[in-house]
């Protein structure tokens, strides 16, 4: 299969890029399940890149072992439920086995989107939170995403691979 080709999950169709694109422009809070602050870590790269003034999202880093400290000058929350708001997306980065569970913590605090990160996919995730109304996104980075709808792949390093029918200036 190609990439981002999965099997059909029943009572969940993946979302189309406009849908996505949607969903990023309705969200102001993102809760980040999984969060690390070891920088080689890819949920510390996307939390640097969602604080960064890239975006507008209020983030809320989630980790228990980490909770109480601090990644990127951010609280660290145990939980979902410990969180001060409902978050509008929760950004998972644990293992596809691990998903349900964060998938019923989503549910519980009424999060409208459940959003598992590039390479993350859990069909009975998916059915649990699309069954209860949230919009699931899987296998998807939240980051790329973000900065391929805001035109800012660059900004990390991307090639944005745009085409030009310019010509490039003649050189000296």
């Amino acid at each position: 299969m190609a990439e981002h080709e999965h099997p059909p999950v029943e009572g969940w169709t993946p979302p189309t890029a406009r849908d996505r694109r949607r969903i990023l422009d309705r969200s102001e809070t993102v809760a980040v399940v999984g969060a690390s602050s070891n920088p080689a870590r890819a949920s510390y790269f996307v939390l640097t890149y969602l604080l960064s003034s890239s975006t507008d999202f209020e983030v809320y880093p989630v980790n228990p072992r980490a909770a109480g400290s601090e990644i990127l000058g951010r609280r660290v929350y145990a939980s979902l439920a410990d969180l001060p708001v409902t978050p509008d997306i929760v950004d998972v980065f644990r293992r596809a086995e691990d998903l349900p569970a964060v998938a019923d913590e989503a549910i519980a605090v009424d999060a409208p989107v459940f959003w598992a990160q590039l390479g993350l996919w859990s069909p009975e995730a998916a059915q649990r939170c699309a069954a209860a109304g949230l919009g699931v996104v899987m296998d998807r980075c939240l980051k790329i995403e973000h900065a391929r709808f805001a035109g800012g792949l660059h900004l990390a390093g991307f090639d944005t691979g745009v085409i030009s029918a310019r010509r490039r200036p003649a050189g000296p």
